[in-house]
Parts: C-alpha cells; sequence; structure tokens
C-alpha cells in the first residue's frame, strides 16, 4: 500500500511539472535556444510615403520593434526578410537589423522559395518561429503556412503585422477583414495567434 501511494504521489509531481511547462501557453527558457523571430517585409514601401501603402504600418511596426527588443536583450536569433525592390525596399528603421542579424531576400511571396532560409534554420537547430510584418495576407501568411509544412512550431503576432485594403470584383474588403480573415485560417492548422504583450508576458 505505501508503495503504491508513493508512486502515486511521483506520478502526480511529474504531471504537475509537465503541465507547468508546457500546459500553461508560456514560452519556457528552457526551449528559447530554439526560438527565432522572423520579420518579414517590414519595409519603406509599405509606409505612407512608399508606393504601396498600408494600413497602420507605423503601429504594427512598433509592435515588431518591441519583439525585436526583446529578442536581442535575450541574445536569441533574429531573422530579417526582405522583399526585393527596384526602389524603397530598404528595411524600415523601426526594425533595422544590426550586425549578426542574418538578412534574406527573395522574390516571392514564400520567404522559403529560392532562398536558404530553411538550410539557416536547420543548421542553427531552430524549431520555433515568431513571424510578423507586412503582408498579412501575403508574404506573412506564405512563409507561415510553408514554415508549418516542413515542420516548424510557428506563432504569428497578430498586432506585428498589417495588411491594406483589397478588391474583388466590385467589392471592396477592409484591411481589418483582411487581416483578420487570414489570422483565422492560419490559427490551428499552421500557427498559434497571439498579440505583443501577452507574447512578452508569457516568455519565462
Amino acid at each position: 500500500m505505501k508503495k503504491a501511494i508513493n508512486l502515486l504521489i511521483i506520478v502526480l509531481i511529474f504531471n504537475l511539472s509537465f503541465i507547468n511547462a508546457f500546459g500553461n501557453n508560456s514560452i519556457p527558457k528552457s526551449d528559447s535556444g530554439k526560438m527565432a523571430l522572423v520579420i518579414i517585409d517590414v519595409q519603406n514601401f509599405y509606409f505612407s510615403e512608399g508606393n504601396l501603402p498600408l494600413v497602420n504600418p507605423e503601429e504594427a511596426s512598433l509592435k515588431a520593434k518591441e519583439l525585436l527588443e526583446k529578442f536581442r536583450k535575450e541574445k536569441l536569433p533574429v531573422i530579417h526578410i526582405r522583399h526585393n525592390s527596384s526602389s524603397q525596399a530598404e528595411i524600415h528603421i523601426n526594425v533595422a537589423p544590426i550586425d549578426g542579424e542574418k538578412v534574406i531576400s527573395k522574390d516571392f511571396a514564400n520567404g522559403f522559395k529560392e532562398t536558404d532560409l530553411l538550410n539557416y534554420l536547420n543548421e542553427n537547430k531552430i524549431t520555433k518561429l515568431i513571424l510578423c510584418g507586412m503582408q498579412t495576407h501575403m508574404c506573412v501568411e506564405a512563409t507561415t503556412r510553408a514554415a508549418s509544412d516542413f515542420g516548424f512550431d510557428c506563432i504569428v503576432v497578430e498586432d506585428a503585422c498589417a495588411t491594406r485594403d483589397l478588391k474583388y470584383k466590385d467589392k471592396i474588403i477592409k484591411a481589418e477583414d483582411v487581416h483578420f480573415s487570414t489570422l483565422s485560417s492560419l490559427k490551428g492548422s499552421y500557427a498559434k495567434i497571439i498579440d505583443t504583450k501577452t507574447f512578452i508576458i508569457q516568455f519565462k
């Protein structure tokens, strides 16, 4: 009887430890070495004076900046992805890369297509991606879906992303609807969706 009680206590302790580490939505430090921030296409052409301005790009870029500062403070990998363009293609000053941070240039919506992103992640044993950037319904979505298909654990930070109004036939789809419908399609099957404040609070 005493042995059975002791065994039960051991099992309960193990289960509580497991729940504390993985069941409370926190991001444990023990996992942090395998995590990277991916900032997608926060470039000058998407801002108010650019040739393809989005809705609220400044606000989204400042949230991305908060994430960037957190990752730098924790000395975790940061990956900047930029879309090739003949003009206004510079990464915005709010999230400009510093020496030592990986910068990837691409020609397609999917950040993995014809780039060294996958090799870089595998070589650095990164398994969890925190993604944000522009545009939610294009490069953020395409890169997140591809990352999930490659087996990465993905988190999209919703308020650190921005997009624009779209037109289909005679209908205008507002940026907010585009943004949230995209996040809804990613949620669960491809990524966890979270806001900046919650992510930073949960980072233990």
